[in-house]
C-alpha cells in the first residue's frame, strides 16, 4: 500500500453529511500520517464514474447514515470491485434499520429494550392519539422515541410524560417514516467499539458517556464540552466483559465487517441493554471510536491502516 491509493469517502447528502466531512477529514489526516497516500472524496453523483475512472487500490467509507449507511454505497463497491474497508451492503441492510437489529440481537439472548416500531401510516390510518396511548399501554413511561433509521440520534427525544408524545413522534418522523419507541432504561450509557484483528472480532475498552444536559443527543455529541467521556468506562471488570461481548456478539449477529460501534446501556442492577449498532461510527474529535483506540494504547491511523490492509487483501 505505500505506493497505492487510498480513497476516503465521506460528505454525502444525508442529514449527517457535516459530521461524515468531520469524520473524513480527521481519518484522511491519520492516515496519511501512517505514510498512505491518501484522497479525500466527497459522495455525489459523480461517485461511480470517478471509481471507475480514477480507481483507489482500496476506498474507505466514512459516511453517516442514509447511503453510506444502508448499503447503496457498499453495493457500488462491490459491483465494481473495489475493496473497501467496512460491512458488506448485506450487514448494512441489517444493522442499519434498528428494529430489526434489535429483534436479530434479542433473539439470541442478549437484553434490549422493549420496543414497537411502526410507519406514519399507521399513525394517520387508525388516529394518532389511538395508537399513542396503546403504545403508552404497552410500554409505559419514559420512553424514547426515534427514526427507525439513522443515526447520530437526528430526531430522537426522550419522553416522560403522555402529553409530551405528539411533538416528540413529529420530530422523529422529519427524518424516517417510521419510529421506533423504545422503553427508556435509565444507567450508565456506553459505547464499544468492535474492530477485527486477525483473531476475529475484539472489542476495545467501552466509552462511559456522561451528557451535561442528561440525554446524549445530536447536540451533546459534537458539541466539545458539552458532555464528559470516561475510556475506559468506570465498570466493574464483570460489567466491562459483559458489554464487550454484547458489542462482539451483535457485531457477528449482524453480519458486520472491519469495524463497528455498539450503543447500550448498563442498568442501575448491573443488566446490559442494547441499543443499536453502528457500521461507520463517526470518528470525530468528539467520537467515542478514536477514544476507545487510545484507551487501547493504539491510534486512528495504526487501526485505519491494518483495515485498508486487511480489504486489499481480501479484495472486495
Amino acid at each position: 500500500m505505500a505506493e497505492g491509493t487510498v480513497a476516503v469517502l465521506a460528505g454525502g447528502l444525508s442529514h449527517e453529511r457535516d459530521i461524515s466531512l468531520r469524520s473524513g477529514r480527521r481519518l484522511s489526516v491519520a492516515l496519511r500520517e501512517q505514510g498512505l497516500t491518501v484522497q479525500e472524496w466527497d459522495t455525489d453523483a459523480s461517485l461511480l464514474s470517478r471509481l471507475r475512472d480514477e480507481r483507489p487500490d482500496a476506498a474507505v467509507i466514512a459516511l453517516h447514515g442514509g447511503e453510506g449507511e444502508n448499503g447503496s454505497v457498499q453495493t457500488v463497491l462491490e459491483m465494481l470491485g473495489v475493496p473497501f474497508v467496512g460491512t458488506s451492503s448485506e450487514g448494512c441492510r441489517r444493522a442499519w434499520d434498528k428494529p430489526i437489529a434489535k429483534a436479530l440481537v434479542a433473539g439470541h439472548e442478549h437484553t434490549t429494550p422493549d420496543w414497537v416500531a411502526l410507519p406514519h401510516s399507521t399513525f394517520r390510518e387508525l388516529g394518532a392519539q389511538t395508537v399513542l396511548d396503546a403504545m403508552v399501554d404497552t410500554l409505559g413511561l419514559p420512553l424514547i422515541l426515534k427514526p427507525d433509521q439513522g443515526g447520530s440520534a437526528l430526531g430522537a427525544q426522550v419522553v416522560r410524560e403522555a402529553g409530551e408524545l405528539p411533538a416528540a413522534m413529529v420530530g422523529s418522523f422529519a427524518y424516517g417514516d417510521a419510529v421506533l419507541a423504545e422503553r427508556f432504561v435509565d444507567g450508565v450509557e456506553v459505547a464499544v467499539t468492535v474492530v477485527e484483528r486477525d483473531g476475529g472480532p475484539e472489542a476495545l475498552p467501552a466509552v462511559e458517556i456522561v451528557p451535561e444536559g442528561g440525554v446524549y443527543d445530536y447536540t451533546a455529541r459534537y458539541t466539545a464540552g458539552l458532555t464528559d467521556f470516561f475510556a475506559p468506562a468506570r465498570l466493574s471488570d464483570e460489567t466491562a466483559k459483559a458489554v464487550g461481548d454484547l458489542a462482539v456478539g451483535a457485531h457477528r449477529l449482524l453480519g458486520l465487517r472491519d469495524i463497528s460501534r455498539t450503543d447500550a446501556i448498563v442498568a442501575a442492577d448491573g443488566s446490559v441493554h442494547f441499543l443499536e449498532v453502528n457500521s461507520s461510527p463517526g470518528l470525530t474529535e468528539t467520537s467515542t471510536v478514536p477514544m476507545a483506540m487510545e484507551a487501547a494504547g493504539t491510534s486512528l491511523g495504526v487501526v485505519f491502516t491494518d483495515l485498508v490492509e486487511r480489504a486489499v487483501r481480501r479484495g472486495s
